[in-house]
Order: structure tokens, then C-alpha cells, then sequence
């Protein structure tokens, strides 16, 4: 599947050529490859309820219950294009489809080390092709990387869901650190909305964790440990910090993460790309939960620490 997607003509993407593309090669959860065109081509039209309906398929055929399939990877370029030109309000969805496609299955994972985990386990195999499912994971990251040029624009979209998935997408990318990073960096300086601000910093440490950037921790403790920040920024560069280090929760860290206060963001984090899949309700509460808790490799049922 790298090589598929690696090999597919920068002209074949930009016109939507699919039928350039070997997809009877690679089935979906629910049937052939080849359907996944039609999907395609019907969430491009300027029909809102029948590309709302084609996306709702492609989510279910290609991130069936958290789980991403060779084929996914194989529709990216094409999702990022018709993001970019498509339905203004599918947006958001479109993108955060390209970005589940491309990072492992969390199921409920808000711990240090899995919230911003983007490599699935080397040894884990679609059911339906029997591909490692990193291998999907890496085309899928790569084809995002090949397009960054889509992305970047959507960081200044009017509308701050699709703003916040582009940053969902732009962390998965797997080259030019220096400048993905550097461009988020500077639309968190000038962003105003509370929701696109935390998954702004929660792009930078993952793409800082991944690529092992020593400086990411020192500017995410002096986010969370400045009072005069706003609470969304100081609670969520606290989660990113403890996912860039594995040090001991400072105390000051764990008196603003349990502050009855912190409770009062829940809404406001429920909206961001990484939180709600931990789940449905209550992910910040839940992240909380897992990362302030010992045992960082369990799911904990217990009630949350405020």
C-alpha cells in the first residue's frame, strides 16, 4: 500500500482520475474497493444531503469502529481535495475521516503514552487483508505529507471545526517537522478560538513527541504553568506536557488538572480531535483520569479525580 499510494501521480489526484487507481486490489469492510469512487464522486457534488450521506459511508466503510483498512489510504489525496473545494459544511468531518485514517486505533486511550500515539502495533493485521495496519497508517500519513500544501490554507478557515481538524491532520504528518511545526506555531500566536487553541498544542507535542524535539517540553510547562494563560491553554498544554515526558506530575500540574474548575472546560474539550474518542462524554475528564493515575497502560472505570 505505500508503494500504491506513494506512486500515484500528482495529475491523477489534482483531476480525480479514480480510475487510475487499483482499487478492486484492496476491499473495505463492507465490500469491494472499487465502490469507494462512487463515494468519492458523490461527496464532491454540490448536493449537501447526498454528500452528507456519502461521507457517513465512507466513514463506516474505511474507520469501521475504529479500525482503519488498506483502502482508506488509497482515498486520502482525494478526501484532502475534495476538503479543500467541497462542501463547506463537510469540512471538518472530511478532514478528521483523513486523520483517523491515519493514526492507530485508541479505543478510549487518554494515558501519557497512548493519547497521541500515531503508529499502530507492527504486528497488528487488517482482518479483511491481512496488511499490517501500520503499513495503511504510513501510506496514509505519507499521501498527508505529499499534500501539505492543501492544508495549510485550512488553518485560516473561517470556520474554527475545520481549523481544529487541520491541525488533527497536519499532526500526522511525517516530514518537513521544521516547517509543519513552525507554521503551527504561529497560528496558535494569532488563533482566537478556545477549541482550535488546544488542538493547536496538542499537534505540536505530538508531532515534537514523535520526532523527539527536546525543546517541546520546556514550552509546554511554561504554557500550563503560567497563571495569566487562559484555562484552555494552560489545561491543555498540562495533557501535552505529561505526554511529552515521563516525569512525576508536578504538583502544580496536578492542582490545576484537578481543580473543580478544570471540569467547567469539559464541553469546550469535547470538541477536540484527540478527546472525544476517549469518550463519548467525558474525555477530558477521562484523560485526566489515566494520566494522573500510576498505571498508565490500564483503562480505569473509577470516577474521575474532581
Amino acid at each position: 500500500m505505500r508503494t500504491v499510494v506513494g506512486a500515484i501521480p500528482r495529475k491523477v489526484k489534482d483531476e480525480f482520475a479514480y480510475d487510475e487507481i487499483p482499487w478492486e486490489r484492496f476491499p473495505h469492510f463492507y465490500g469491494p474497493g472499487e465502490e469507494i469512487p462512487g463515494r468519492l464522486k458523490t461527496l464532491a457534488l454540490e448536493d449537501s444531503e447526498a454528500a452528507d450521506r456519502a461521507l457517513r459511508e465512507l466513514w463506516n466503510h474505511l474507520h469501521h469502529q475504529g479500525s482503519t483498512i488498506a483502502v482508506g489510504a488509497l482515498a486520502v489525496p482525494f478526501l484532502l481535495r475534495i476538503a479543500a473545494t467541497g462542501v463547506q459544511a463537510l469540512r471538518a468531518s472530511i478532514l478528521c475521516l483523513v486523520a483517523e485514517i491515519g493514526r492507530c486505533q485508541h479505543f478510549g486511550d487518554g494515558t501519557r503514552e497512548g493519547l497521541l500515539q500515531v503508529a499502530e502495533d507492527p504486528l497488528h493485521m487488517e482482518g479483511t487483508t491481512m496488511c499490517p495496519t501500520n503499513w495503511t497508517i504510513q501510506a496514509a500519513r505519507d499521501a498527508i505529507t505529499d499534500d501539505l500544501h492543501l492544508l495549510f490554507p485550512l488553518l485560516s478557515d473561517p470556520d474554527p471545526d475545520v481549523r481544529s481538524a487541520t491541525a488533527f491532520v497536519l499532526a500526522a504528518a511525517t516530514g518537513e517537522y521544521p516547517r509543519v511545526s513552525s507554521i503551527l506555531h504561529r497560528r496558535l500566536a494569532v488563533e482566537d478560538d478556545p477549541v482550535v487553541r488546544v488542538s493547536l498544542i496538542l499537534a505540536i507535542a505530538q508531532l515534537a513527541r514523535e520526532h523527539q524535539d527536546e525543546h517541546a517540553p520546556a514550552w509546554a510547562r511554561e504554557l500550563w504553568s503560567d497563571p495569566d494563560r487562559s484555562s484552555e491553554i494552560r489545561i491543555g498544554a498540562g495533557l501535552a506536557w505529561l505526554c511529552l515526558v515521563g516525569d512525576p506530575v508536578p504538583d502544580e500540574l496536578q492542582a490545576l488538572l484537578t481543580d473543580p474548575r478544570t471540569d467547567q472546560c469539559s464541553d469546550l474539550f469535547q470538541r477536540v480531535p484527540w478527546i472525544e474518542p476517549v469518550d463519548a462524554d467525558s474525555g477530558l475528564r477521562r484523560c485526566v483520569q489515566h494520566m494522573l493515575t500510576l498505571d498508565t497502560t490500564c483503562q480505569h472505570d473509577g470516577p474521575p479525580p474532581f
